[in-house]
């Protein structure tokens, strides 16, 4: 059983042409890692921090051997652009043992392709307990294509963390967590982290604790 499914696993592929998921793109290193980002700026991309890790040498990669394909699917997308520059949460450490909501990274592009439709805002709150959210990303059992649990909810806070139930395993790092907001557009809550092993549950850095990060 891969991480963060559990035993019924209710992800779906969804439509890129869509909102919310126009904003969602497949990040990848010259080293054949891979993990998935928002569009959070013109020239912003959102993910998480471990996902800029060498694997052998455990040191972060420079970032333009990073590359940000929006709407990757099966091989095609709508647009490339090369990383020139990112930052990461403050204390983030690439080998270990800094806070667990340092697992934050912001890529700039050399490109803009964040137009209006698919810039996803950060939601500069916290949000309440058994709101519904949306996960969905590049994951290990299926690289090719987004798969999205859109049935599931904030259970709380652990550790600086949002815990939640949406079921999404390796590769979805990176990937927004996502929430309807009052006027019914789409906003980034939290960018998913870690997976619980054997539950479709996981822990997602605060969308919060990034807006305050960029300042």
């Amino acid at each position: 059983m891969l991480p963060g499914l559990g035993t019924a696993d209710p992800r779906r592929p969804v439509d890129l042409a869509a909102a919310p998921w126009r904003g969602i793109g497949r990040v990848q290193t010259e080293l054949g890692t891979s993990c998935t980002g928002t569009l959070i700026g013109p020239s912003q991309v959102l993910t998480a921090a471990h996902c800029l890790v060498a694997p052998r040498t455990r040191a972060l990669v420079q970032p333009g051997s990073i590359h940000f394909l929006l709407g990757y699917d099966r091989g095609s997308h709508r647009g490339h652009a090369q990383v020139t520059a990112y930052r990461t949460g403050s204390g983030y450490l690439p080998g270990g043992g800094g806070p667990a909501a340092a697992d934050w990274a912001v890529l700039t592009l050399g490109v803009p392709l964040g137009t209006p439709d698919r810039v996803l805002p950060l939601l500069g709150r916290y949000p309440e307990p058994r709101t519904p959210l949306a996960l969905g990303g590049y994951q290990q059992d299926r690289r090719e294509v987004v798969l999205a649990d859109t049935t599931c909810r904030f259970l709380g806070f652990a550790g600086g963390m949002l815990v939640h139930d949406c079921a999404g395993t390796r590769g979805v790092s990176g990937a927004p967590l996502l929430l309807r907001g009052p006027d019914g557009g789409w906003v980034v809550a939290g960018v998913a982290s870690t997976a619980v092993i054997q539950a479709a549950m996981g822990a997602a850095v605060p969308a919060a604790i990034v807006a305050a990060g960029m300042r």
